[in-house]
């Protein structure tokens, strides 16, 4: 475990999967710290994908390959690159055997900088192969309500109209459910968990804060340039995953081939995809 400080503040960072699994600041913690009572990990990092591919399969270049849910980043031991007092740097290298379901030669780093009362995270996947490379990535961070998330809400810095599109297992149909129209809020209830997760196409957002309404306590979540939104928990869980993905999970009607994926990035030979999240802590009352 990689631990950083800096005033007030202190982080925690598993090398498995470059984790971050304690966020305290005044010595109260901000992230879900893995009870496998409702849900074992905290902040996962997702590479090469983000959700699930249909019957866990896609296809390249005629090929078929296996991948599972989420991808494998998170399950893997990273290298420190580089650590001071309040920043850390992991590294994850292709290998023989990520290149059985994912046939590229790169490099992702996932780095933090840890500031009083706020994580600056971010993602940096290099291609060292000769071949355009599609992958997805994403966070999947899970913030502590110890509450219940009932008491919370999610804020928006504008109004918004929201539909969450409909999940069959790992996949996504194109039907949707209406969540809130011309709002800047939506105001948290486990129902809307029963089935799976909210997963948001349209969110004009790029911000948004995790709220309670009584104490004012939660978090900020900053993640600029990200097309894809999700919030999960399960029933009765004192935690909200919130979750902005570069990709999405296969859709229903997916024809398997990874080019063809809906929100799929591509990355040119020699090129390197960069994206960054900020996490700030509402101390509130």
């Amino acid at each position: 475990m990689v631990t950083l400080k800096n005033g007030n503040s202190v982080l925690s960072i598993n090398e498995k999967g470059a984790e971050m699994k304690s966020f305290l600041v005044n010595g109260v913690e901000y992230l879900w710290v893995g009870d496998p009572k409702f849900w074992a990990s905290s902040t996962p990092n997702l590479f090469p994908m983000t959700g699930g591919f249909k019957d866990d399969k896609y296809i390249l270049n005629g090929k078929e390959y296996f991948m599972p849910k989420h991808g494998f980043a998170k399950n893997m031991d990273f290298e420190v690159e580089a650590q001071t007092e309040n920043t850390a740097t992991f590294l994850l290298k292709s290998n023989e055997e990520t290149k059985v379901g994912f046939p590229f030669d790169f490099e992702l780093r996932v780095s933090y900088i840890l500031t009083e009362g706020k994580v600056t995270a971010s993602y940096s996947v290099k291609n060292l192969s000769d071949d355009t490379m599609w992958f997805s990535i994403g966070s999947h961070d899970g913030f502590a309500t110890p509450e219940g998330i009932e008491e919370y809400d999610v804020i928006f810095p504008q109004k918004e109209t929201l539909d969450t599109y409909t999940l069959f297992g790992n996949l996504l149909s194109h039907d949707t459910t209406p969540v809130i129209k011309d709002s800047d809020r939506i105001a948290l209830n486990y129902n809307y968990f029963a089935i799976d997760a909210l997963v948001f196409k349209d969110l004009k957002s790029r911000t948004c804060r995790l709220h309670n309404r009584k104490t004012g306590r939660g978090i900020q979540l900053d993640f600029p340039g990200c097309p894809r939104f999700v919030l999960w928990t399960k029933p009765n869980a004192p935690y909200l995953c919130i979750e902005p993905w570069f990709g999405q999970a296969d859709n229903v009607d997916s024809d398997y081939d990874i080019t063809h994926k809906e929100a799929i990035e591509s990355l040119e030979a020699g090129k390197t995809f960069n994206a960054t999240r900020v996490i700030t802590a509402l101390e509130g009352k």
